[in-house]
């Protein structure tokens, strides 16, 4: 399975697969209704390992998500689109589009033991453009 994540926008990259590891995908609503409401957001989580590339190439994507992250609000590259394909024996089995993402939560964590860093971001859809995200999946993938 790979898990493909591309953030396009102002300093577009794409998150190096043999560092993703998970996805979820989510629609939020408030947890006290008692009905459907018109209070609904997604997010997506993706986690994974920091693998700093020694191969000499100075680009680290997952440094670019951290810088993401400390984007202010009133600075339009705080909204992103992303993009998170889930591609299994050569068939998209999701596609995420979120046009108008932004980051509520990332972070970073290093052990001695590991070896390796963690990270987790979070993403949402800015509320007044849910009607733009697109799911896809069940088709032959490049």
């Amino acid at each position: 399975m790979s898990l493909r994540v591309t953030v396009n926008g102002a300093n577009s990259f794409e998150v190096a697969k043999e560092c993703v590891q998970k996805v979820k995908f989510r629609t939020d609503i408030p947890l006290d209704s008692n009905a459907r409401t018109k209070d609904v957001g997604c997010t997506l989580e993706i986690s994974g390992k920091i693998l700093v590339a020694t191969d000499g190439d100075p680009f680290d994507s997952t440094l670019q998500m951290g810088k993401w992250s400390m984007v202010p609000a009133e600075d339009a590259a705080a909204y992103r689109q992303v993009e998170v394909e889930i591609v299994s024996a050569g068939i998209v089995e999701r596609k995420y589009s979120f046009p108008r993402a932004f980051v509520i939560d990332y972070k970073e964590d290093f052990s001695n033991s590991d070896g390796t860093g963690q990270f987790t971001i979070v993403i949402k859809q800015k509320k007044d453009k849910l009607d733009a995200i697109e799911i896809e999946g069940g088709y032959a993938g490049a």
